[in-house]
C-alpha cells in the first residue's frame, strides 16, 4: 500500500503528427525545468531524445526515448515518441506505460491525419491528455481555425486555457485566462456541467456561484477521467506558452505514488542492445521494488510457456535528463534492466517462483502492418548475418514479424511504409555492416474461416507414419479475438511435452493458412489424442520405433490442422483504409471515377465553403495510387488522410502468398521433407 512518503511520478508521453514540433517541445520543457542549459535543434541533430545517427540525419524520431525532469514535488518521466505513421508500433508500446499525454498540434498545418488517429486511441485507452498548439509564431498561424478544427475533428470536450497575441510573428505570446475573465469561466462552467452529470447536479443544488478554485479542481478531475482536455497555445521556438503548459501538466495530469512495498510487477515496453550486444529492457514499474543482483521472473502470464527467471545485473533510472545507475527502483518509475537473457517486449516481471502476471497493455490498439517485402543481402555470404541482425531488430519491434523462407533462403519482413524500409536499410548498413536491397512491397492479406471443420489421424493408418494420433476442430472467432487453443480431451491424458508440441505447432501453422496468409482469429480444439508409452527392449535400451515422442506430435499437427482448415473453408480478406479527402468542389466529378477504378467505396460529402470533404473506404493496396494521382486531379489542392480501418473479403479469385515452409497441403512433399530432416 502506498504512503505519503512515496515519491510522486508522472509518466508523460509527447505525441504528434510528424513535424508538429514534439521533439522540440521536449527540449523546451527540459530547458524550462533547468535540466539542460542549451536547447537542442532537430535540424542540427543536437536534441536529447533523438540519439540515433539516423534520427539526427533525417530530423525525425524513430525510437521512443525517455528523459526526466522535476516539476515541484513530481518526477516527470517524459517519453518522446515517433510522429511518422511508419513507426506507429513504437508509439503503441509506449501507451501501455503512460499516466498522461500531451498531444501537439500545429497552428499552421492544423489537425492532420496522424493527429486524429492518436487522439482516438488516447481517448479509447482513457489516457488523460492535454493539447498544445505549437507554432503560433509562424506565418499562417490560426488560433481560431485550429481550435475549431480540434473541436470538429478530435473532440468537442476542450477548454482553451487562454488566448494568443500577435500570432504569426516572432513576438507571439500566450495569455493565460484567469478568474477575472468572465468569458473563460462561463465557458469552463458550461463544459464541465455538460460532461459530468454529478457536477451538474452539484451546481443545481447550490445556487451560489461556484468558486473559481472549485472550477479548476473539477477541470483537473475531469481531465484525469478523460472527460475534458485543456488546450494551451505557444511556440517551442520562442518558448511562448511553455511555462503555462508545464504548470498545466502539474495541475491537470494525475501523478501517482507507487506502492514500493507491494508485490513485484513491471511491464517491458521497449528493448535495445548495449554496446556489448546485451539486452536492455525498459520497464515501467507498477508495484514493488526491483534490486540489482536480484532474481526476477519474466514472461507473459499463465498462458505463456516461455516464462523464465534471470538475475538483474544492473539497472538505471532516469534523472534530470540522464540515465543514472541505481541499486534499486520502486513502483511508478521507469527503469532500464540488464542481465535478463530472453526477455521481450510485452513481458511482465514478477517475483521468482510466482507465475508471471498478465498485464493488459496497448498492443493491438493501432493498425497492424499491411505491407511485406523480402530483404536481400548484397553479398550472398551475408545471408546468415542478415537473419541474425533482423532477429535483433525484431526484438526491438516485434511487428517487423520475420518470416524465414527455408526453401528459397530468403527473409520476409512486415512493414508500415516505405520510410520504415529506408530506416531498416540504413540501420543494417550502419550498425551491422550489411548492405541490403528490397523486393517489391506487397500487401499483407489475412484468411478467415468460413465455417467449422475437423480432422483426425490415427496411429497405424497408412497415410500417418508418425506414432501419434491427433484430432482437431477449428471454428471461426470474432475479429480481433486471436487464436484460442482448447482441450477437448481429459486433462492429463496426454503428456505435457506432447501437448506443448501440438499447441506450439498450431500457432506456427496458422501463420500460413490454406492460401498462404495468416489466420489471426479462430478457435482450435484438441478433440482426440493417443500415444504409445515409452517402451524398451529386454536389455533396457529405448526403442523409438515403439514409443511416441514430441516430434511425432509436432510433425503430425500441421497435416491434421490443414485438413481441418480445408474442411472448414477459408476466405482471403484484404486490408481496407478509411479515407477522408478534402478537395475543390469543381474537381469532385473527376475524382469519383478514379475512386471507383481503385475499388474505393465513397460515402457522403460535406460542404466547407468552396471545398468538399469526402469520406469512404479504399483497399490499402490502392492508397499509394490515390496519393500519386491526387495533385494533378485537384490542381494541387487535394488533401488525403487515411488509416487502417478493417479487413474485407477479396472480390474475385483469392490471391495466394508464397509459402516459406514445406506445404502440409502437399502431403508427399511435406513427409519427404520431414524424413530428410529426421
Amino acid at each position: 500500500m502506498s504512503s505519503s512518503l512515496d515519491p510522486k511520478t508522472l509518466n508523460l508521453g509527447i505525441l504528434a503528427h510528424i513535424d508538429a514540433g514534439k521533439t522540440s517541445l521536449t527540449e523546451r520543457l527540459l530547458h524550462t525545468a533547468g535540466v539542460i542549459d542549451e536547447i537542442g535543434s532537430v535540424d542540427a541533430g543536437s536534441t536529447q531524445t533523438d540519439s540515433l545517427d539516423l534520427e539526427r540525419q533525417r530530423g525525425i524520431t524513430i525510437k521512443s526515448a525517455v528523459v526526466s525532469f522535476a516539476v515541484d514535488d513530481v518526477t516527470v518521466n517524459l517519453i518522446d515518441t515517433p510522429g511518422h505513421p511508419d513507426f506507429i508500433a513504437e508509439v503503441e508500446r509506449v501507451l501501455s506505460v503512460l499516466d498522461g499525454a500531451v498531444l501537439v498540434v500545429s497552428a499552421v498545418e492544423g489537425v492532420q491525419a496522424q493527429t486524429r488517429v492518436l487522439m482516438r486511441t488516447l481517448r479509447r485507452l482513457r489516457i488523460p491528455t492535454l493539447i498544445f498548439v505549437n507554432k503560433i509564431d509562424r506565418r499562417g498561424a490560426d488560433h481560431d481555425g485550429t481550435l475549431r478544427a480540434i473541436r470538429e475533428k478530435l473532440t468537442p470536450a476542450v477548454v482553451p486555457m487562454g488566448s494568443t497575441r500577435s500570432q504569426g510573428t516572432s513576438t507571439a505570446a500566450f495569455l493565460p485566462s484567469g478568474e477575472t475573465d468572465s468569458t473563460f469561466t462561463a465557458g469552463l462552467l458550461d463544459l464541465l456541467t455538460t460532461q459530468d452529470d454529478a457536477f451538474l447536479a452539484h451546481c443545481l443544488e447550490n445556487p451560489q456561484p461556484i468558486p473559481y478554485e472549485r472550477l479548476r479542481a473539477e477541470l483537473a478531475h475531469q481531465t484525469a477521467h478523460v472527460l475534458a482536455h485543456p488546450v494551451f497555445f505557444g511556440s517551442v521556438t520562442t518558448g511562448a506558452g511553455v511555462t503555462s503548459l508545464m504548470a498545466g501538466v502539474r495541475e491537470f495530469l494525475p501523478a501517482v505514488r507507487g506502492d514500493g512495498e507491494g508485490p513485484l510487477l513491471g511491464t517491458v515496453f521497449k528493448m535495445e542492445r548495449g554496446t556489448a550486444g546485451e539486452r536492455i529492457a525498459y520497464v515501467r514499474m507498477l508495484s514493488g521494488t526491483v534490486r540489482t543482483r536480484e532474481t526476477v521472473r519474466f514472461g507473459r502470464g499463465k498462458a505463456d510457456d516461455r516464462s523464465a527467471e534471470g538475475k538483474v545485473t544492473a539497472l538505471d533510472v532516469f534523472d534530470r535528463g540522464a540515465a543514472v545507475g541505481r541499486d534499486a527502483v520502486s513502483a511508478g518509475r521507469i527503469a532500464r534492466l540488464r542481465g535478463l537473457t530472453g526477455i521481450r517486449i510485452g513481458d511482465t516481471i514478477s517475483a521468482p517462483g510466482a507465475p508471471a502476471p498478465i498485464h493488459e497493455d496497448a498492443q493491438g490498439h493501432f493498425s497492424p502492418p499491411t505491407l511485406e517485402t523480402v530483404v536481400v543481402p548484397e553479398r550472398a555470404s551475408d545471408r546468415g548475418r542478415l537473419h541474425v541482425a533482423l532477429t535483433q531488430l525484431a526484438e526491438q519491434d516485434p511487428l517487423i514479424d520475420l518470416r524465414r523462407d527455408e526453401l528459397r533462403q530468403e527473409t520476409h519482413i512486415s512493414l508500415y511504409g516505405e520510410v520504415q524500409k529506408e530506416v531498416i536499410q540504413a540501420t543494417l548498413a550502419d550498425d551491422y555492416g550489411i548492405g541490403v536491397a528490397f523486393r517489391e512491397t506487397t500487401t499483407l492479406c489475412i484468411e478467415r474461416l468460413t465455417g467449422t471443420g475437423s480432422a483426425f489421424e490415427a496411429i497405424g493408418e497408412s497415410a500417418n507414419p508418425f506414432l501419434a494420433a491427433i484430432g482437431l476442430r477449428v471454428e471461426p472467432a470474432p475479429d480481433g479475438a486471436g487464436v484460442e487453443f482448447r482441450l477437448g480431451i481429459e486433462l492429463g491424458s496426454l503428456p505435457l511435452a506432447f501437448l506443448k508440441a501440438v499447441r506450439e505447432t498450431v500457432d506456427a501453422t496458422l501463420r500460413q493458412g490454406v492460401h498462404g496468409w495468416r489466420i489471426p482469429d479462430c478457435t482450435v480444439t484438441l478433440t482426440r489424442s493417443r500415444y504409445l508409452a515409452r517402451q524398451s527392449h529386454a536389455h533396457g535400451t529405448f526403442d523409438k520405433s515403439m514409443s511416441s515422442t514430441a516430434g511425432d506430435f509436432r510433425n503430425l499437427t500441421p497435416l491434421v490442422l490443414m485438413s481441418a482448415l480445408l474442411d472448414a473453408g477459408t476466405r482471403v480478406h484484404e486490408p481496407v483504409h478509411r479515407f477522408r479527402l478534402e478537395l475543390p468542389e469543381e474537381t469532385l466529378d473527376t475524382m469519383l471515377p478514379l475512386l471507383t477504378r481503385l475499388g474505393a467505396l465513397p460515402g457522403a460529402t460535406t460542404q466547407h465553403g468552396r471545398s468538399l470533404a469526402l469520406e469512404g473506404d479504399i483497399p490499402a493496396a490502392r492508397v499509394h495510387d490515390l496519393q500519386q494521382r491526387l495533385p494533378s486531379l485537384t490542381q494541387g489542392e487535394g488533401l488525403l488522410e487515411s488509416s487502417f480501418s478493417h479487413y474485407r473479403p477479396v472480390a474475385g479469385p483469392a490471391p495466394t502468398r508464397a509459402r516459406t515452409d514445406h506445404n502440409p497441403l502437399n502431403r508427399k512433399e511435406y513427409l519427404l521433407h520431414v524424413l530428410r530432416r529426421v
